[in-house]
C-alpha cells in the first residue's frame, strides 16, 4: 500500500449491520443439509463422547454389555487408521465417523505424512450423519462465585501458576471483550515523536498523548495499546511513560518509520484495562492471582450459560516434511466444526504492517496436498481461521464457514512467520487452491488489519462464489510484490463473490478486492462489492484496487456500489484491463488513480459509471497514459458532468485528452438503483457502447450457512 501519509480528515464512523443469526443454539443441533460423505454405516471407525479409547471403535454406540463401542478421541482413531493403512489390497476410503458433541483438547490435532491417504484410498474424517461434532481447543469454565455487585468470579490455578493465559472469552457461543479505554471511540495521538535510530534504520516507538489518556501505572502491565493508522493496526505493551512530557514508549517489535508512522491525530485505545471493567459483557483475567471476573449481560445466569476460554493455540496442524519432500496428502475433513483457539500477545507485541500476514491460522497447513475441507466450520478463533503455507497445492476448501475470527479468514502462501520466502524452490510454492461457496464473516475482532482472504506470492488459486463480509480492511487480497519485480501471484481467479461491509470507518487504504504486483492471467470478475467505508475521507474505501505494480490484470463484469472513495482505484501499474463493469454511487471521485508513469496504466472500456452526489468522474491524478473508450456516464440530475474539476467537461475530456471518443453521457436505465437493482431496462443505451449485461445475482454463496447460521451475532470490536 502507499508508503506515505495522506492528508488528514475528520473522523467518519459508519455502523454496518451484522448479518447471520439471532439466537444461540446448542452444538448438537441437526443440520438441514450436509456435504456428500462416505456412508457412515460403512465407516471403519467411530468416535463418540460416549466412547472409550480402549474399545475397538468399530461400532457407533456402546454395545449392550458395555465391553465395546466407539472410541473417545480423534487422536486414538488416528492411530488406528495408521494400522488400517497397512492392510494389503485396501481399496476405497478409510472413514472415521465422529458423532455429535464437544471434544476438547489443549494441544492441536496433528497430522503428518504418516497420516496420508492415496487417491484410491483417501482418509476421511467426517461428521456422523447430520450430527454436529465440535473439536474445541477451549475449556468450559464452571464454579463461578457471585459478588455483591453481580459480577461472576472464578479462580484458575493454571493461570496463577503461569501455565495458561487467554485473551478471548465466549459466552453462549458469542465473543466477549476485555475492558478498554475509552470505552467507546478512541483517543488521538497528541504529538508525533521523532523516530529512534537503530542499526541504520529509523523506528517508531513513541508518541505524545493528551491529558491522562495514558496512565503511569500501565507501564510494564498487561495493558495493550492498540494503534490504528491508515491501513495497519498494531498492538503493543507499554515499556515506559514520561508523565511530565506526556510521552509513551511502546515495547516489543519495532515499527519502521517509513512504513508505519504514528502521526498526530491518529487514533489509539488501551485494551485490557482492569480499572475500566464495568460494561456488561466485559471480563478481566488477573494472571497473577488467577482470578477471572466477568460482568454479565442482563439476564445471564452462571448455571444457564456456557462459558469457554480457549487453551490450544492452534486446532488442527497438518505438517509435511518439506526437507525430504514427504507431504501430507489425500485427507478429507467433512462436516466438522473446529472452535476456540487461543492467541496471546508476547512481549514483542503484534505489528505486521499489512493484512496481518505474519499471523498463523487455527487450521495451519504446510506441505499439504490434495486435501479437502468440505462443509466444515472454523469459528471463535484467535488468529486467521485457516492458513496454507509452503508446499501446499491442489487443496479444496468448499462449503465451509469461517466465522468470528480475531484476525482474518483464510491465507494462501503462509510460512508461519509471514509470507512464503521466494528462494527459487518450486516445491515450496503454494498454489492451485480452490476456495468455493464459503462464508468468511466477522473478522478482525482483535487484529483489525486482517483480510477476509489473503493470497500471497502464489499462483493458480480460485476464490469463487463466497460471501466475504464484516471486516475492517480488505475483502480479498492477491499478490505480495511491490512494483514490477518478478511475482508468482499470477493466474489467480477471484470471481462471483459477494463482498461487503468492509472498513466500517475503522481503517483506510483498502478495498473489496486488492491486488499487488505483476499478475498476468489474473481475473477479478463477476463480483458484487458494496458498502465499503474507510476512516480517513479521501483515502481508500475503494471497490476494486490495483495497487503498487499491479499489471496485466483483467477486471470485468463486477458490480461495485456505495464506496466512500472511488469504485475503482489504481495506484500505479501497467496494462490493467477494466471492462464491462458497473461502478455506482461512490462518495468521491468515481474512478481514481495515483502516480503517473510513462506507459499505459489502465484500459477502461465498456463500463457504466453512475453517481448521484456532487463528486466528479475522475479523482486524483490523470493524464493520457490511459485508454478510455466506449463507456457510459450518467448523473440523474441531468446537469453537465465534470471529469476532474469544474473546468473539465466531458467534451474537454474528449477533445483535450483524446479520451472516450465513442462514449456516451446517457441514462443507463437501471431498474431501481435506489434499491440496489442495477439490471438494465429494455432499450438501455448501454448496449450501444458494447456493454454486455451480466447476472450479478450469481455472486455469493449458492446455499445458506449450515453450521453457523443459528449462532448469535458477532459484536463489533471497533467503532
Amino acid at each position: 500500500m502507499h508508503r506515505r501519509i495522506m492528508r488528514r480528515h475528520s473522523r467518519r464512523t459508519l455502523f454496518a449491520r451484522i448479518l447471520l443469526g439471532a439466537v444461540a443454539v446448542l452444538a448438537a443441533c441437526a443440520l438441514p443439509a450436509r456435504p456428500a460423505r462416505a456412508d457412515e454405516a460403512k465407516a471403519d471407525l467411530y468416535v463418540s463422547p460416549r466412547g472409550n479409547d480402549t474399545w475397538s471403535g468399530t461400532q457407533s454406540v456402546p454395545n449392550a454389555s458395555g465391553a465395546d463401542g466407539p472410541l473417545a478421541t480423534v487422536q486414538r482413531a488416528q492411530g488406528l487408521v495408521r494400522r488400517l493403512k497397512q492392510q494389503a489390497g485396501r481399496k476405497g476410503p478409510i472413514v472415521v465417523a465422529i458423532r455429535g458433541g464437544c471434544y476438547s483438547f489443549s494441544e492441536p490435532l496433528h497430522f503428518g505424512p504418516e497420516d496420508s491417504g492415496t487417491a484410491q484410498s483417501p482418509i476421511v474424517y467426517q461428521a456422523y450423519g447430520d450430527e454436529r461434532p465440535v473439536l474445541s481447543g477451549g475449556v468450559k469454565l464452571d464454579g463461578w462465585r457471585l459478588s455483591g455487585d453481580g459480577r461472576w468470579h472464578v479462580g484458575l490455578p493454571d493461570v496463577k501458576a503461569g501455565k495458561w493465559l487467554f485473551t478471548q472469552l465466549f459466552v453462549n457461543d458469542q465473543r466477549r471483550f476485555r475492558p478498554r479505554l475509552p470505552r467507546h471511540g478512541y483517543y488521538t495521538i497528541a504529538k508525533e515523536m521523532p523516530p529512534s535510530e537503530k542499526n541504520g534504520r529509523k523506528w517508531v516507538e513513541r508518541f505524545g498523548y493528551a491529558g491522562n489518556d495514558v496512565r503511569p501505572e500501565w507501564a510494564g502491565s498487561d495493558v495493550e495499546v492498540v494503534t490504528l493508522c491508515a491501513w495497519f493496526a498494531a498492538r503493543r505493551h507499554i515499556a515506559a511513560l514520561d508523565a511530565a512530557q506526556r510521552v509513551v514508549t511502546l515495547a516489543g517489535v519495532e515499527q519502521a518509520a517509513e512504513s508505519m508512522p504514528l502521526p498526530k491525530d491518529e487514533r489509539f485505545l488501551a485494551d485490557n484495562v482492569r480499572e475500566a471493567l464495568g460494561e456488561p459483557g466485559n471480563w478481566y483475567l488477573d494472571r497473577r492471582s488467577g482470578e477471572l471476573t466477568y460482568v454479565p449481560l442482563p439476564g445471564e445466569e452462571p448455571q444457564k450459560c456456557t462459558v469457554i476460554a480457549p487453551r490450544a493455540q492452534r486446532l488442527l496442524v497438518i505438517e509435511g516434511d518439506l526437507k525430504n519432500r514427504h507431504f501430507v496428502e489425500h485427507l478429507r475433513f467433512l462436516g466438522l466444526t473446529l472452535a476456540h483457539s487461543n492467541w496471546v500477545m508476547t512481549i514483542r507485541g503484534q505489528s505486521c504492517g499489512q493484512s496481518e500476514a505474519t499471523m498463523d491460522g487455527a487450521v495451519s497447513v504446510t506441505g499439504g496436498r490434495n486435501l479437502t475441507f468440505d462443509g466444515c466450520a472454523v469459528r471463535h478463533v484467535g488468529t486467521y481461521a485457516m492458513a496454507f503455507g509452503p508446499g501446499c497445492r491442489d487443496n479444496t476448501i468448499e462449503n465451509c464457514e469461517m466465522f468470528d475470527m480475531a484476525a482474518g479468514g483464510l491465507k494462501i502462501g503462509h510460512s508461519g512467520d509471514g509470507p512464503v520466502p521466494r528462494d527459487g524452490d518450486p516445491e515450496l510454492l503454494a498454489s492451485h487452491h480452490t476456495v468455493r461457496n464459503c462464508l468468511v464473516a466477522h473478522g478482525g475482532r482483535m487484529h483489525a488489519e486482517a483480510a477476509g482472504v489473503w493470497i500471497g506470492d502464489c499462483p493458480y488459486n480460485v476464490v469463487q462464489h463466497n460471501e466475504i463480509c464484516d471486516f475492517y480492511q480488505i475483502g480479498v487480497s492477491a499478490g505480495w510484490t511491490w512494483g514490477y519485480y518478478t511475482s508468482q501471484a499470477h493466474h489467480n481467479d477471484v470471481g462471483f463473490n459477494h463482498i461487503h461491509t468492509l472498513g466500517q470507518g475503522v481503517l483506510s487504504d483498502m478495498a473489496a478486492v486488492y491486488t499487488l504486483g505483476v499478475s498476468p492471467g489474473t481475473r477479478i470478475h463477476d463480483n458484487r462489492c458494496h458498502d465499503i467505508q474507510c476512516y480517513r475521507r479521501g483515502y481508500g474505501g475503494w471497490g476494486l484496487y490495483t495497487d503498487e505494480g499491479s499489471s496485466d490484470i483483467v477486471l470485468e463484469n463486477n458490480l461495485v456500489y456505495r464506496t466512500s472513495s472511488g469504485s475503482f482505484h489504481q495506484h500505479y501499474g501497467r496494462e490493467n484491463l477494466v471492462r464491462n463493469n458497473i461502478f455506482a454511487c461512490a462518495e468521491e471521485g468515481q474512478i481514481q488513480r495515483t502516480r503517473s508513469e510513462p506507459h499505459t496504466a489502465v484500459i477502461f472500456e465498456h463500463n457504466i459509471v453512475y453517481w448521484t452526489n456532487k463528486s466528479q468522474v475522475l479523482g486524483n491524478y490523470w493524464d493520457n497514459q490511459v485508454k478510455f473508450d466506449y463507456n457510459l456516464y450518467w448523473h440523474p440530475a441531468g446537469k453537465p458532468i465534470r471529469f476532474f474539476d469544474n473546468a473539465t467537461s466531458f467534451q474537454q475530456w474528449q477533445e483535450q485528452f483524446g479520451q472516450d471518443q465513442h462514449s456516451l453521457v446517457a441514462d443507463p436505465l437501471f431498474v431501481a438503483p435506489e434499491k440496489d437493482d442495477y439490471r438494465l431496462k429494455k432499450g438501455s443505451p448501454a448496449l450501444s457502447i458494447g456493454f454486455k449485461p451480466f447476472d450479478y445475482s450469481q455472486a455469493g454463496r449458492t446455499g445458506p450457512a449450515r453450521l453457523t447460521g443459528g449462532l448469535p451475532p458477532v459484536p463489533k470490536a471497533f467503532e
